[in-house]
């Protein structure tokens, strides 16, 4: 997968799991999801740690209001929004580049034990 593709990053207060940030790649015709529960870095030498969630349809790239039921309910808002490059995805390491309205920059989401970590780079 090469080119241009879209990103989101949700804010969102769920009822149960409580204030987490969604990333949200567009992968092809569906868009693949990270949870974090700290917004993602915005300078180098951050780290986040995430957690891969199920694959989402594309119409949440511009989803923003109330999810009224189900283990997600809460509130969503979009805390950023932008088209993002990948540099280099295998099964254990994907680098992009983010080019939205907070997230600007190189980053990288590595496998890290039960999960994923998500930090920006500078080259």
């Amino acid at each position: 997968m090469s080119g241009v593709r879209r990103f989101v990053v949700h804010e969102h207060f769920a009822l149960r799991a409580g204030l987490h940030y969604d990333l949200r790649l567009e992968w092809g015709g569906f868009l693949r999801d990270w949870a974090f529960r700290k917004a993602p870095p915005l300078e180098c030498g951050v780290k986040r740690f995430g957690v891969a969630q199920p694959d989402h349809e594309l119409y949440w790239l511009d989803y923003e209001g109330e999810i009224r039921s189900g283990y997600g309910a809460g509130v969503m808002r979009i805390w950023d929004r932008g088209t993002y490059q990948l540099l280099r995805s295998e099964e254990t390491i994907i680098k992009l580049y983010f080019q939205g309205a907070r997230l600007l920059g190189k980053y990288v989401l590595t496998k890290f034990k039960n999960g994923w970590l998500l930090f920006k780079t500078k080259s």
